[in-house]
């Protein structure tokens, strides 16, 4: 087993990472899809963002969802080798991640009709102008979120007022 993780964004290279506008509405941030036969298990998820114009009611959720979010496609160089074994395992795209503008990928363009979800995990909060927010979970030994075979894994925010944000899913495939 390989650990990656995954960022809502492409890699930085000569410049930093450019975080997102959250809008004021439901906004798929990063989708996850796993391989066509192997499922993955999400180990670690985190989210920041600045401080808002006004202050903020924030929700942040990790959901697996049966349909796609259309989203910006990652690309292997933005999938990052967080272990030895995924150091060493070649290319995560050829058959452990599948991405695509209907796999994985970030900043979602449409939401997709969802029929079937699963909460993982959720954070509410108000974010006040005066600093932004931030948390990292990672989930106890044992106790990780599996994300199935043909399903997608979202964070997905909506907050009341826009701000920039950044997330990232360490996953174990």
């Amino acid at each position: 087993m390989a650990q990656y993780q995954i960022f809502n964004g492409a890699s930085p290279t000569t410049a930093k990472f450019v975080a997102v506008t959250t809008g004021t509405s439901i906004k798929t941030l990063l989708q996850v899809k796993p391989s066509a036969t192997i499922a993955a298990k999400i180990i670690e998820w985190g989210f920041s963002c600045d401080a808002p114009s006004a202050a903020a009611l924030a929700v942040v959720e990790l959901i697996e969802t049966d349909v796609a979010a259309t989203v910006t496609a990652h690309v292997a160089a933005g999938i990052v080798k967080f272990d030895p074994a995924a150091l060493i395992g070649g290319d995560p795209t050829t058959n452990l991640i599948q991405v695509g503008t209907t796999s994985t990928g970030y900043t979602s363009s449409g939401e997709g009709s969802i029929t079937t979800s699963r909460l993982l995990d959720q954070r509410i909060t108000t974010i006040p102008t005066t600093n932004g927010y931030e948390f990292k979970w990672a989930f106890p030994l044992g106790r990780e979120p599996v994300l199935q075979v043909g399903l997608f894994a979202r964070i997905r925010v909506h907050f009341s007022v826009a701000t920039n944000a950044v997330c990232y899913m360490t996953v174990e495939v």
